[in-house]
Parts: C-alpha cells; structure tokens; sequence
C-alpha cells in the first residue's frame, strides 16, 4: 500500500462516518444558525452599523470561522473512541507511516468542517452577504486552511488523553478563548491595551479578520500578513500532530 492509498483509505472512512450520522450533519447547522439569527440579529438591533454593514452582517465571517473552530477541534475526540474501539490499533500496525495516518484523519476532520461551510454560504444568500464566485472561492480556501490547523490542534490533544471526559475539558480551555478574543463579535481596533495584546496573539484572529476582508473588504492587518500567520501555525501544528502519532 502506497502511503498515497493510505491516506486515502483513511480520510475516506472519516468521510463515511461523517455521511452516516445524520444527527452531525443536522446539528452542525443549528449552532450558527442560532449565533447569526438569535445573536447576530438580537444584538444587532441594539448596535450601530460596523464599517457600514449591520451588526449580524460584520460578524457573519466571523461566525464562519467559529463553525470551523468548533468542528475542527472536536473531532480530536474520535481519536480517543477509536483507541477505545481498538481500531486505531488496526491503523497503526498498517503499513503505513504514522504521517500518512495523521494526513488522513486530518484531511477527514477539515471535509467535515468544510461541509458545514457550504450550508454558511447558502445561509449567507439569504442575509444579503455580497458573495461572488471569486469571494466564494477565496473564502472557501481560507477557511480550509483554519479547518487543517484547528483539526490539527484536535488531533495533537486526542492523541495525549486517554477519555472523552479529559479532551472536552481541555478543548473548552482552548477553543473558547480562541473564539472569544479572535474578533469574531468585535472590531478589533480601539481595543484596551492588554486586550488588544491578547487578541493579537491568538492565531485565530488573522483567520477572522482574513474573511472579513474577502467577504466584506474590511480587514484590519494585510491579507497577505493574514494569510502568513494562518500558514505557519498550520505548518507547526501539523508538526506537533506528526510527532503526537508517533508517540502513540
């Protein structure tokens, strides 16, 4: 087996399980839904326009980006149901390498997230979000490029617990945070000075602000710089998850 087939056989699994279980395909849209209609239009009612565009429509980017978020750090979790299940026992011993293995489950986790972009963007038609085939597409690979990141952050921390219980603990000290201070609800400039320190440091918040410039033209550092940070966080987590698999 070619470690090509490999890592296709693995992402090709994750793609099924993904298929098959309805209730994530339902619920993964209930949750922006709520954020864009429930929040973004509530709280929309009792703020003025940002930069020009309404409040649900300057956070809807940012909603994209935690749809990812979310999606993407969860699914470190079935690593520790396969290793409970003894599948990931079966993976490892195949004659593959560990890398090849993590470039599979990885690949899964961001088609996962990356369907769920498609519901946000036949979402956003009907919220007047100015989409364009150019907008969409750029969109669609940014977004693509958080999903590898954050799958890999997921992955790294499956890969060192042993229980569900331990990895939703952690991942709620990370993605919370990481969604919070990213900018998602919030401009970004004329911050207080410790928060603005923290928004600066948190890799997430060149993702938010890189949508916000390809959907809405308004973005707060250069797409390019945006576009850098997502690049090399996603280079060294993908490192970190390599070494994590195999340690395992």
């Amino acid at each position: 087996m070619s470690e090509i087939e490999g890592i296709y056989a693995v992402w090709l699994r994750e793609a099924k399980i993904y298929i098959r279980e309805k209730e994530r395909l339902i619920s993964s849209v209930i949750s922006p839904l709520l954020w864009i209609f429930g929040f973004g239009a509530g709280l929309g009612s009792t703020v003025e326009k940002i930069s020009g565009y309404p409040y649900q429509i300057f956070i809807y980017p940012g909603i994209m980006v935690m749809t990812v978020l979310f999606t993407s750090l969860f699914y470190g979790v079935y690593i520790i149901w396969d290793r409970k299940l003894d599948f990931l026992k079966e993976v490892l011993v195949a004659p593959i390498s560990r890398a090849s293995v993590f470039a599979g489950k990885m690949l899964g986790g961001a088609t996962d997230a990356m369907v769920q972009v498609i519901y946000l963007i036949i979402i956003g038609f009907f919220i007047s979000i100015p989409f364009t085939p150019l907008v969409i597409l750029e969109a669609f690979l940014m977004l693509l490029l958080i999903s590898i990141a954050m799958v890999s952050i997921g992955l790294v921390i499956g890969a060192n617990l042993q229980s569900p219980e331990g990895f939703s603990l952690v991942i709620n000290f990370v993605m919370w945070p990481m969604f919070f201070f990213s900018g998602a609800l919030f401009p970004v400039n004329n911050l207080a000075p410790w928060l603005s320190a923290v928004t600066y440091i948190n890799p997430l918040t060149y993702g938010v602000d890189a949508m916000r410039g390809i959907i809405l033209g308004i973005n707060h550092f250069p797409i390019l710089l945006d576009a850098g940070v997502l690049v090399l966080f996603a280079a060294i987590m993908m490192g970190i998850g390599i070494l994590s698999f195999r340690r395992m």
